[in-house]
């Protein structure tokens, strides 16, 4: 009987101590928001005493799981064309579409890296010696579409496409490099600004690419009530704050 009037009363304070209301917020999203989207997750669940639980990969592995009825509320992506896909399938709320984010590309190495103009007087082999250059998918990661777009456009993609190391996400790519398993790697900006181990050789002209734009939206399927309130908190001043300090645009609408 004591031991039963304990447990009622330890939750009965648990009780009195939970937010009146709180609830959660499942967040798929693309494998380069890293540690920025942990910091403005911990902030929202400061402000609102919400839960937000972030499952991170590349934007092409959370689509399909998407695709396939995962339990995801929202979905943040590193480019437009996996969300245009999910779109296409009926698998996000159109209305909730926000486009968020931009980035840039970059080149990296071991650091520190020698600085190089990123033209098409590269001499790619060259730097690489008997290396691989580390990208993540080049035919379904965003970022490693956006670095083989690049590579083609600048004349430099037949000089080295048999020499790409592909990775799951654009972070595993960072990894590589970090390690120091590929004398050189593309990743975006935020990434190489994240981990200490590399340098920027240089940064891709921004026309050589699609435009990166990390676009976000709630998951059809999905009729949780918090969705609306995050996607809002994005756009919000402290989320802004948040994102631009870790190198990050933002798509003023």
């Amino acid at each position: 009987m004591f031991m039963r009037r304990i447990a009622a009363a330890f939750g009965l304070v648990l009780a009195t101590l939970a937010p009146a209301g709180a609830g959660q917020v499942t967040v798929f999203a693309a494998a380069s928001l890293g540690e920025v989207l942990r910091d403005v997750a911990d902030r929202f669940e400061d402000e609102t005493g919400h839960e937000v639980l972030v499952s991170f990969a590349g934007s092409s592995v959370l689509a399909r799981q998407i695709q396939q009825g995962a339990p995801a509320d929202v979905f943040i992506s590193a480019n437009r064309d996996w969300m245009r896909v999910l779109a296409e399938d009926g698998a996000i709320d159109p209305d909730s579409r926000i486009d968020l984010l931009t980035n840039s590309l970059v080149l990296i190495a071991p650091g520190p890296a020698t600085p190089a103009p990123i033209d098409k007087t590269l001499d790619l082999p060259a730097r690489l010696g008997d290396g691989v250059l580390a990208m993540a998918l080049v035919d379904a990661v965003p970022a490693g579409i956006y670095g083989k777009a690049a590579l083609t456009t600048l004349g430099l993609w037949d000089a080295v496409a048999d020499r790409i190391a592909q990775t799951d996400n654009v972070r595993a790519a960072l990894a590589l490099v970090a390690a120091g398993e590929a004398p050189l790697g593309i990743v975006y900006a935020t990434d190489a600004a994240a981990e200490p181990r590399v340098g920027v050789v240089g940064t891709f002209p921004a026309d050589s690419h699609p435009r990166i734009v990390y676009p976000a939206a709630a998951v059809a399927g999905s009729d949780n009530p918090l969705n609306d309130e995050f996607l809002s908190f994005l756009t919000g001043p402290e989320a802004r704050d948040i994102f631009t300090a870790a190198g990050f645009g933002m798509v003023d609408s």
